[in-house]
This record gives C-alpha cells, structure tokens and sequence, in this order.
C-alpha cells in the first residue's frame, strides 16, 4: 500500500478521491493497526516526500492515538500498548528524528505524535528517557530542533498528569527557563519555552516553594512581557494568568515590584491578544479573591484564615480602573457578536472587579456614565451602558438603589437607541437591574415603560432578541409566582406572550433569538400568578400546534441538518409545554391527551435525538405530577418507551430521567402503582449490574426504590432480600471509596443521598402497613454505614440532611425502644445538633428539630 499516495488522495479537491482515500486509511487501520502506524511514521520521518503529506501522516498517527472522549482514549491506548514493542521503538525513534526537520509544520506534526505517545505510555512507567532526550534536544545549536523539542515538552506537560512528571520537574524548568530567558536571541526558540514553561507551571510547585528559583522564573516572565515578539508577550501574560491562579499566596512581592505596573501597560497594548491576556490576569486576581472571601464567609470568626487575602483588587483598584473604563469604548462595530475582544473582556474584568471590592467602586465610575451616557460618540455611550451594568453586582444594594432608581428613565430610553450596540446593551443592562433585589423597581412608575421598551423593535433586528428576553425572565422571576392570585406583570402577560409568538414564527434561529424567546415563554408560564392561567392554557395549546407541526415536518424530513434543526425547534417548545404543565397542574387534563398523543408521534420519530427524547420524557413527568392517578390510562401505551430509555445504556442522561419517571410515577399513583413495580424492578436491578451504565445513573436508581416502597408499603416485602443486598453492597462500595479528587468526593455524596433515601422509603413504606419489623434485621448495618460517614469529612449537606431524615424515620417507626440502644451513641447526638445549627429556616434545621424529637421518644 503506498501511503504517500493515499494521503496525497486525502488532500484532493475531488471529494470522491478524498473519500476513496479516506476509507483506505480506516480499512487499513482496521486491518492490522501495527504496521499502519509504523507505515504512518515512516512517512512523517521520509526527507524524499512532499511536506503536505509528511504533515498530513504525522496528523493521522496523532490522531490514531489520541481522543477527545474519555472512554475513546482509553480505547486508543490500550490499542497502541498491545503494539510491538520493536515497532513502538521503530515508531518513537522516527518521530524523534522527524524533529529536527527545516519544515514547521512537519516537526510540528512529529512534536504531537511524541506527545501523544507519551502521555500513554509514561503513565505505564514506559518511555521514561523521553523527556531527557528532549532536553538535550534544546541543548544542541540546531534551531529547528530545539524549537520543536520544546514544543514537544510543552505538549508533554500539557497532557500526561503532573504528577508522573514532578520528578523531572527541575530539568525541565532549567531547560524552558533558558529557552526562554531575555538573553535567547531567536524569538521563535523563546516563545517555544515561554509556552512549554506555561504547560510545566502546575507541577513545578517544589520549585516555587523555593525562593531563589521562584525569582528566576518570575524574573524570566516578567522579562518576557517586554519582548519585541507579540506571540512572546501574549504566552508571557498567559503564564502570568496561570501563576495568579496557582501561586496567588506567593505573589505579593512580585505585584508590588512589578505586576501592578506591568500588567497595566499590558492592558493598554495595541495588539489585542497582548491587552486580552493582560486583562486576563486581573479577571484571575478578582476570581482568586472572591474564591478567598467565601472561604472567609464559611470560616469559623474566631479562627485565623487558612489563606490570606492580600486585596490586590483593591489596591489597584486606582490604575486598574480607568484602564477598564476606557478599553469599554474600544468596541469593533464589525465584530461578529460572539468574538471576544477587548471591550468585553474589560466589561467582564470590570464585573469581577465591582464582586471584589463592593461598594468602593461606585464612586469612580459614575463619573463616567455621567460625563458618556449621552456623548455624540456611540462608542462612548455604549462603554457608559455597559460600565453601570457591569457594576451591578457586587456593592450594597442600598448603594445601588437610588443610583438604579435615577438611570432606569434613560436605560429605557436608550433601549430605543439608534445604533445598535446601543441598544443591545441598554437591554442587557436592563436585565441585570431585573435580577436586582426588586425594590430598585417601582411597578407603579417604572414598569409600563420598562415593558414596552424591551418589546419595542423586537421583530427589527434579531440581534437583540436574546438580551432583551433575558430581562423579561428576570422581571417575570421576580414579579411573578405561580402560587400568587396576581402580580405587577399579569396585565402584560398576554401582550408580552403575543409578541414573543410573533417572534418565533420564523424559521430561522439567528442569533439565538428564537430559542431566547421559547425560553422567555417558558420562564413567563412557570412564573404565572393564577389570573393568567387562561392565557397560559391557550399558550400551551399554541405551542401543541407548532408541536404537532414539527413532527410531521421530522417524519418526511430529509438530510441530518433539518432533523437538527427540527429538534432544535421541538426542544424549544417542549420546554415551554412541560412549564405550561407545572403551573396548570390539574387544568391542564383538558389537553392532556393532545399532549400525549403528540408525546408519542415524536418518541416515535426522535429515536437518534436523545435531546429531544430527554425532553419529552420531562414533559412526561410533569404531566404525571399535574395528573396524578389519573396519568393510569396512558401508562400502557408510553411503557414501552419508558422501558426503552431505561434499556438504553449508551445515552445515559435519558435512562437517569427513566429511572426518574418510576419514581414520579410511584408517588402519584400510590398504591395503584403495584402492577407494574415487577416490571420496574427488574429492569433496575438489571441496570444496577450492567458495567456499561454510566455510574451517575446508579444513585437515582438507590433512590428510586425508596419511591416504590413509599408507594406500595408493605407489598415492597416481595423485593426486600435483593434490595437490602444491593444496598449493603453499595455501602460497602462507598466506605471504599478514595476521595481522590473532587468528581470521586461528589460522586460517593450522590451515591450516599441514593443509599439514605431508599432505606427511609423502605423504612416509612413498611411502617404504613405495620410491617416495620422487617427492617430491624439491618438497623445495625445502617448505623455502622451512619456512624462512617458521620465521620467523613467530604459529607455533604444533602447526605447529612438524608441521615438525619434516616434517623429520625428509624426512630418514629421503632418507639417502643426496640433500637434504643443504636440511638443512644454519642455521634447521633452529634449530628442532630450539627443539623439543627443549620441556617434558620432551612430544610436541614427543620428535619433536625424533628429528628430529635423522635429520637428522644424512641429511647425513653
């Protein structure tokens, strides 16, 4: 098979020679991948052959190694582990070769492979000479490869886990320190090693521990934001980025010698991606604090702070600021909307800033809206928009609210603007004053004309669609509520709705406009006091319309673009319809048949579009609710669906919902529930032990079985063996559990919540039908379980809120002493008094007091 020529054919203009080509590639790979990669390498490494399809081999070899996809990858690797170690070796040495080629984008390409190879084997404790060869790769005189040798040991750095690579930490830090070092005369060799110290910053901790070093590479940083080579100083101030977020307690010296003044002029610079990163590191500074001022909020007042807060924020608040205000009016009126320039990283920097340091930040930047809100210039009245909106979030409110109160007349006025930018803004900071405390809104004097102005021009432009809809879901949020008779916004309701409709009659989503608006319709129907139900009822039967106009469209739809689109849409009005659903509850029988009906036809018709399954399946839920019994009749004909997603392992996040139903199902059919728990049971305990179940479904199904025996009480005996097995298991499970990182720590909390819930369902179902006695038999297992991860510091506030529920649910069924003993243990009364410490008027605090109360009557 010559290689050169099917990757020849892979860059052909012909797309039917592409494909040939590109199936030649798959079949070989197929057929036996050792000799395909080692023929891919030999290529990359082949001086005789065209540069493109050099390039275009290493990309595939790359390619054949690497995967986005967790599960993908692993795959990939273990394919390339069972390779040959003599043509692994054969493979890793023409990659290594390759490096020193004339040609970028070839060593490049030969960098990655190295990289990729690396990052499967090293973790295997193979290829350990890897990274020393590099290094004296940079040693040598010879450009190229010294360029491409540090590209390859910033690629390294970036995908193996820092800890496999701590060891050789110091070589490496010697190696890019001086590749990157003022005194390297090659920029191209020093932005190599500004980006691969960029990629080493996380595992050279030690390093930074160590005074002497950390100068040296702060000092070499710093040096290299005054480089002559822009792409120098943009990796510079991104190293910068990374150490502020790393090293935030090692930096006071360095902002008060050099950072303050540097990072300053950065944010002036005229090329953008210079002044971005610059801007960069002052939204990191203002992340780090805010991250330190809620640890201090959740600290204990009579203890000392485990982290300083050094309130770089503030301190630069004098130069930092004006900067901002003015990188505000440095808009490109050409930019596509979605680009991120340096007017809105200024406006997102400013945001950060005003949650740094509150109030102190008022003073200084009305002065701008003041003297901008009405410049001739747009730039500048936009820049003055934008600054108030972005300070909204952050100072006392009582600061804020007589400055709102005043700039809410022209706010409005300017959503009206005749320059676009203008008004957008206007909308998008009318939004944020919605999301205010709703005192700074007077209904009375504000509200027609708020209204208005946001509805105004919406069909003009769809550009301003999205802000604007944002500001009615804030204001119908907080005006709004389901359970109210009336509010503010009821006698907008309709006009508001109508508008919106009109909005979504286009077959296009520019902009995100029409989603914007389904979302607005959505957050107005869950938001709607009782007197408008009426109009939300006639919504709901609108957007069935739309609904049902859809499906037939989808089952005569031709390519994949209109079924994307298409689901899109469904999406869109299924999250509407299932709102709809909630807020009427038990009015909406009068179209739940047309809902299920339509529920049906497009299960029917979205079996490859999980998303839109997921949503119908919502829909389904909040019907049942809304229903109750009287969901029964459809239950024969939607089962087969439900089953399905159940059994459908791959899309995971639409068996999570399943198994959500069954329990919204139990609860509302109650006892009439029996029938078909054989069925549910089955498949869950299947599912249980099925390894290719993604593990964030198992929790809900723990708990989903505390949903059926709440339902069907004492029947649930039929299930008691297995369940308590499985649960005794997933226990066990748990206490075995490392809390290695903070996903494993998260997961045991969801695994733990699916544990305490399902044995307080058993517990109350069996005790409604005088069979409490049943759980006796493993109160004992249950508290050893308890008493563990009482102990765990990682609990979190809903495991313990599931415990306390457990124990209290123990207790009630158990009064006449028969765990007394179990109860009398010093952790319980521990924990009891943990939860009742609780914020006043929490779900936590309540369950304790109740909790306490049972437990004291059981062991009397």
């Amino acid at each position: 098979m010559n290689f050169a020529e099917i990757f020849g054919g892979t860059l052909s203009h012909d797309a039917n020679i592409r494909e040939q080509a590109t199936r030649a590639l798959e079949n070989a790979a197929e057929e036996n991948f050792p000799q395909y990669v080692l023929s891919l390498a030999q290529e990359l490494a082949n001086e005789n052959e065209q540069v493109v399809v050099r390039a275009a081999t290493g990309i595939a070899l790359k390619n054949a190694l690497t995967a986005k996809d967790e599960a993908r990858q692993e795959q990939h690797s273990q394919r390339w582990l069972q390779v040959d170690g003599e043509s692994r070796t054969r493979i890793k040495q023409a990659a290594l070769a390759t490096l020193g080629s004339e040609n970028r984008s070839v060593n490049m390409a030969a960098a990655q492979v190295i990289a990729a190879i690396s990052a499967i084997e090293l973790p295997h404790g193979q290829w350990v000479d890897v990274i020393s060869v590099l290094l004296q790769n940079v040693s040598t005189t010879n450009t190229s490869l010294k360029i491409a040798s540090l590209q390859a040991i910033g690629l390294i750095c970036e995908s193996v886990n820092s800890d496999i690579l701590v060891a050789q930490s110091n070589t490496i830090l010697t190696a890019v320190v001086q590749g990157a070092n003022s005194d390297e005369p090659d920029q191209e060799v020093r932005y190599a090693a500004i980006t691969a110290l960029l990629n080493s910053l996380e595992f050279v901790r030690q390093n930074f521990e160590n005074e002497g070093e950390r100068n040296v590479i702060m000092q070499t940083v710093c040096e290299a934001t005054q480089s002559s080579e822009d792409r120098v100083q943009t990796a510079a101030f991104e190293c910068l980025v990374r150490i502020m977020q790393l090293y935030y307690d090692k930096m006071q010296f360095y902002m008060e010698k050099a950072l303050y003044g540097l990072t300053v002029i950065g944010m002036k610079h005229e090329a953008e991606e210079i002044a971005k990163q610059a801007i960069e590191f002052w939204s990191t500074v203002c992340d780090e604090e805010i991250e330190l001022q809620i640890e201090a909020d959740a600290q204990d007042p009579s203890q000392p702070p485990e982290r300083e807060n050094f309130q770089f924020a503030k301190t630069a608040l004098p130069q930092v600021l004006p900067t901002l205000l003015f990188l505000l009016t440095k808009q490109d009126e050409d930019a596509d909307e979605d680009e991120w320039n340096v007017s809105m990283a200024a406006a997102t920097c400013l945001s950060l800033l005003a949650q740094t340091v509150g109030s102190d930040i008022v003073a200084p930047v009305i002065p701008f809206v003041e003297q901008n809100i009405r410049n001739p210039d747009w730039h500048y009245r936009e820049a003055a928009v934008m600054a108030f909106g972005s300070i909204l979030d952050g100072p006392d409110p009582a600061v804020l609210t007589p400055l709102v109160a005043q700039a809410l007349p022209v706010l409005i006025e300017m959503v009206k603007d005749g320059v676009m930018q203008v008004k957008d803004s206007a909308a998008w900071t009318l939004g944020r004053v919605c999301d205010l405390p709703i005192d700074c809104i007077q209904p009375d004097v504000h509200l027609h004309g708020l209204v208005t102005a946001l509805m105004s021009g919406l069909e003009e432009n769809p550009r301003i669609v999205a802000n604007r809809c944002w500001a009615i879901m804030n204001l119908a949020e907080q005006l709004g509520g389901a359970d109210a008779e009336s509010c503010a916004l009821s006698t907008y309701y309709e006009g508001i709705i109508t508008t919106l409709m009109r909005v979504t009659e286009a077959n296009v989503d520019e902009n995100n406009s029409r989603a914007s608006a389904y979302e607005a319709m959505a957050t107005l129907a869950s938001a709607a006091p009782k007197d408008t139900h009426a109009m939300i009822g006639k919504l709901g039967v609108a957007i069935l319309d739309r609904l049902d106009t859809t499906i037939a469209r989808a089952e005569h739809a031709g390519g994949g673009d209109e079924r994307l689109v298409l689901g899109e849409l469904q999406t869109n009005l299924l999250n509407v319809l299932t709102n709809v659903t909630r807020t009427l509850g038990r009015q909406v029988s009068e179209i739940s048949d047309r809902i299920m009906t339509s529920v049906l036809r497009l299960l029917n018709t979205a079996t490859k579009q999980a998303v839109v399954s997921e949503d119908a399946f919502l829909l389904v839920g909040a019907l049942i609710t809304a229903l109750e019994g009287d969901f029964t009749r459809y239950l024969e004909t939607f089962s087969p669906f439900l089953y399905g997603a159940l059994q459908n392992h791959e899309e995971y996040q639409l068996c999570s919902i399943a198994v959500g139903l069954i329990g919204d199902i139990c609860r509302s059919l109650g006892q009439d529930a029996a029938p078909y728990c054989d069925q549910f049971m089955t498949i869950l305990l299947q599912n249980l032990e099925a390894t290719v179940l993604h593990r964030d479904v198992k929790p809900s199904i723990l708990s989903c079985f505390g949903d059926i025996a709440l339902a069907i009480g004492g029947r649930f005996e039929t299930y008691l063996d297995v369940v308590f097995r499985v649960l005794i298991s997933a226990c066990n499970l748990s206490a075995n559990t490392e809390a290695v990182d903070y996903d494993t720590i998260d997961y045991n909390n969801q695994l733990r919540v699916g544990i305490f819930e399902a044995f307080v369902g058993i517990t109350q179902g069996l005790k409604s039908d005088g069979k409490a006695a049943l759980v006796l038999g493993q109160v004992q297992s249950m508290m050893g379980f308890m008493s563990y991860v009482y102990n765990d510091p990682t609990r979190s506030e809903d495991v313990t809120k599931a415990m306390i529920g457990l124990l209290g649910d123990l207790a009630d069924s158990f009064p006449g002493g028969e765990i007394r003993d179990y109860l009398r243990v010093d952790w319980i009364q521990a924990l009891i008094k943990e939860g009742r410490a609780a914020p006043r008027g929490s779900s936590v605090r309540v369950i304790s007091r109740w909790a306490r109360d049972m437990v004291k009557q059981a062991t009397s």
